[in-house]
């Protein structure tokens, strides 16, 4: 890979801009009480207008640890023929655009299969080409926009060296978790900011997810789902308090009333805010809970507590405009559920009485409530970057992490864009602005709260 290919791939488009533009999109980084814009609700649909069909078979299979296996077999004869040409970098194609460089896109596109090797080798951009793009993007994470922009273009020139180390990577995380995960259980898988429910064997659902940001990494561990907390309260992070309450009421002495946040003092004492010296610390010393309430509560509708020393969780949000992003790395730690009402119907569908209705009903009652799964459900927090599945589509996801072992990071993510902060602990805590920052006060049980 000459530097011009390295230094392409390198790039991260829109990443880069959604990254760049924090300060705009603050939803990403605070909680809803201190959000900027409404974001819009995404298209519920999240299976029905891909380019390439969801796969029913778990990413967590033994049939998905033999496609790895056959897809690896497959670039290393690719690799042997000379791999696939680079496409040179430019304005962005699309339909319509015609030139020597759509030629090459046919020709790359060709090779792995995204367009038809019979297709005609026409400097024009046509909708073959646009499908062909579309699957590609499909297979990589991306927007299915059918344009090839900085992105794509950083992707595509990913060489097959590349690209084959990393599914073997994968492919030993694959092996390590291809046994009995249990008759149930729920996969997330981080780079692909992806969650899936599997039963018997066969993914019973999927959802988009927002998973940790890069300096406040989601922890990849085996769990369980106990319990789900209908309509939860929130407790403001005491990171939060100096760097954002404190601010907020200086600005606006009524933003707490508001935003339906109460104080209480140590004792479990209410206490009104013009109690409090704003142009102090005194406001340091206090307890601050928003009340319930989907429509301005961080959490959202619900909250489903799993197991573990981190103090994350995976919840429902009210800035669902997340889900229609591919860049979902914008937590700090815990995983945010599209369609997270199927997602608890699914969960709670052996309880008696728990159906997807009586769920819609405990979440827009507003009234608090907690059900215990009386049969914990096994849960996968897991980093699969390269994976493919039974029907030979191979996918590929950024390592937003760089685990992958590759030194400074693959050349898929450049995520010198990003904060380079140390990631916190077990029992770290790093002073971050988000609704679901690891905060000890919420290890404990929302009825005590």
């Amino acid at each position: 890979m000459n530097k011009k290919q390295f230094d392409l791939s390198h790039q991260v488009g829109r990443r880069a801009l959604i990254a760049g533009a924090a300060g705009a999109l603050i939803f990403a980084a605070l909680p809803s009480a201190f959000a900027i814009d409404n974001q819009s609700e995404w298209r519920q649909d999240y299976e029905g207008t891909s380019a390439i069909q969801r796969s029913t078979t778990p990413t967590l299979s033994p049939q998905t640890v033999a496609a790895t296996e056959a897809a690896i077999a497959r670039y290393k004869d690719i690799a042997a023929r000379g791999g696939w040409p680079s496409v040179p970098e430019g304005q962005s194609m699309k339909i319509g655009v015609k030139g020597k460089n759509v030629i090459s896109l046919r020709e790359r596109l060709s090779v792995t299969g995204d367009l038809d090797g019979n297709v005609d080798s026409s400097p024009v951009f046509d909708s073959y080409v646009e499908a062909g793009v579309k699957r590609f993007q499909a297979r990589h994470g991306l927007a299915e926009t059918g344009v090839v922009g900085e992105q794509t273009f950083a992707a595509l020139n990913v060489s097959v060296d590349v690209r084959t180390r990393q599914l073997e990577t994968n492919l030993i995380r694959l092996r390590s978790l291809s046994g009995n995960l249990g008759s149930r259980f729920v996969m997330v898988n981080i780079p692909a900011a992806h969650v899936e429910t599997v039963e018997n064997g066969v993914v019973a659902t999927h959802h988009a997810a927002g998973v940790g940001k890069i300096d406040r990494q989601s922890p990849v561990m085996n769990t369980r789902a106990l319990d789900i907390n209908f309509n939860p309260y929130w407790t403001v992070p005491p990171s939060l308090i100096k760097k954002d309450l404190i601010p907020k009421m200086q600005a606006n002495p009524d933003y707490l009333t508001e935003h339906k946040i109460r104080i209480f003092d140590p004792k479990g004492q209410e206490v009104p805010p013009t109690a409090i010296n704003w142009n102090t610390t005194q406001a340091t010393g206090y307890k601050y809970r928003q009340d319930p309430g989907g429509d301005i509560n961080s959490l959202g509708f619900v909250r489903i507590n799993i197991a573990n020393p981190y103090g994350v969780y995976m919840h429902d949000t009210p800035e669902k405009g997340v889900f229609g992003d591919d860049f979902r790395f914008v937590s700090s730690g815990c995983v945010r559920v599209q369609n997270v009402r199927d997602y608890v119907a699914w969960l709670l569908k052996n309880e008696p009485g728990w159906n997807r209705d009586r769920v819609d009903q405990a979440m827009e009652s507003g009234e608090r409530l907690d059900v215990r799964i009386t049969q914990p459900v096994n849960v996968y927090w897991v980093y699969v970057t390269g994976w493919a599945t039974p029907d030979g589509v191979v996918n590929f996801r950024e390592d937003i992490y760089q685990r992958d072992g590759f030194g400074g990071g693959t050349p898929v993510a450049n995520t010198a864009v990003y904060s380079k902060k140390p990631v916190a602990g077990p029992t770290e805590q790093l002073p971050v602005s988000s609704a679901d920052s690891v905060n000890t006060e919420m290890l404990q049980p929302m009825q005590q709260q």
